[in-house]
């Protein structure tokens, strides 16, 4: 079942965000996809990676599709190593790619906990995967160096890739937020990682030469000019003054935001992510248009093709992405305001440890969303 009202009926203001019966097709389509044990791959026959499967999960929690959500972060915590951390990728149960063990792939855990707790409020959720939370972010900050900036993986055995990615870093500052408000919510504050999130802020936002030290720049790639926006870790005027520097170079009237500055290729996904950045800069007008557009690239099935090439006019690749439509739905929630977790990539709401957290039971959700930093 739905979880707002609105769904059945739809308001004048839903139907100018998205077409009648969005989020019952889009949870059904993520649904459609997810295996027994929970696990969400990209599509069928496909492999799943721990970021996209939290993408997707929280798609589910928005469409009120609870039992489904907390599946697939019950598989999660049933593969997680020892050291807290998962493989890149598992596909038919067993892991698809030993090479590597990503940080932001094994931190956006929080993401997700965080998420679906806001929604259902639900503290018996919380404690049974703080365990897994804690662990998780535990193996991501010893990748952590003293400049603040967080490596982007280990290898197979174990050994750090000694290397920084904007992007990354940007999805695990979010994700400490996420970590440090469970932890406040359980009485379990960790001041160490409310220090760690400054310190990676502080590369953030200062410290450019931490990042692609010995690779090729991936300042061609969007998501490097807009994570730091959605994520919190620029905000206000620097925020907008950011958007508005690469607007013409990434994003295509009319079509989206491209995937990266050199191709013809708008991609569903970072228009998503764009839009809900768009809403922390508090460019709402280009939010709305942004996203409005995005619904001709859904298919008959409720999924969402994952690009489009306009010099070619074709759609590419031809697949549809379980996490797509997580992203849709996400996109859909900041801006529709449908679920108590609506701002999450909107706002920064990092609880104060001193608050007393018996009364977050009682707080309507609405009283969580402003800024304590």
């Amino acid at each position: 079942m739905s979880l707002f009202s609105g769904e059945a009926t739809g308001t004048d203001h839903q139907q100018s965000i998205f077409p009648q019966g969005f989020v019952r097709q889009s949870a059904d389509y993520i649904l459609a996809h997810q295996l027994a044990d929970g696990c969400i791959p990209w599509f069928d026959g496909y492999y799943a990676d721990p970021w996209d499967h939290v993408e997707a999960a929280m798609g589910l929690s928005i469409a009120g599709e609870y039992t489904a959500a907390e599946r697939a972060y019950a598989w999660l915590a049933s593969i997680q190593l020892d050291d807290g951390s998962w493989w890149a990728a598992y596909k038919g149960g067993q892991v698809d790619n030993r090479e590597r063990r990503e940080s932001n792939f094994v931190a956006y855990i929080a993401t997700g906990i965080w998420h679906h707790y806001l929604i259902t409020r639900d503290q018996s959720f919380l404690r049974r995967y703080w365990p897994m939370v804690e662990k998780a972010l535990t193996f991501v900050l010893a990748l952590q160096s003293e400049h603040g900036e967080i490596q982007w993986a280990v290898d197979g055995q174990g050994e750090p890739l000694m290397d920084a990615l904007i992007t990354g870093c940007s999805s695990v500052y979010k994700s400490l937020e996420c970590g440090i408000n469970i932890a406040v919510a359980l009485e379990q504050d960790r001041p160490d990682w409310r220090i760690a999130r400054n310190n990676l802020g502080d590369a953030l936002r200062h410290k450019p030469q931490r990042f692609d030290r010995t690779w090729e720049s991936k300042a061609r790639f969007s998501m490097d000019w807009f994570y730091p926006v959605l994520t919190g870790a620029i905000e206000g005027a620097r925020a907008q003054a950011r958007l508005q520097e690469k607007w013409e170079e990434f994003v295509v009237a009319g079509l989206g935001c491209r995937c990266v500055n050199d191709e013809p290729w708008v991609t569903v996904a970072e228009s998503c992510e764009l839009t809900m950045a768009l809403l922390a800069a508090g460019e709402v007008a280009k939010a709305h248009t942004l996203y409005r557009g995005l619904h001709r690239w859904q298919d008959s099935d409720g999924g969402y093709w994952t690009g489009y090439v306009y010099r070619d006019s074709a759609v590419w690749p031809e697949e549809k992405t379980t996490w797509t439509v997580g992203a849709m739905l996400l996109a859909a929630d900041a801006l529709a305001g449908l679920t108590p977790a609506s701002t999450l990539f909107t706002r920064v709401n990092l609880l104060d440890a001193s608050q007393n957290t018996q009364r977050l039971d009682h707080l309507h959700p609405l009283e969580l969303t402003g800024s304590q930093r």
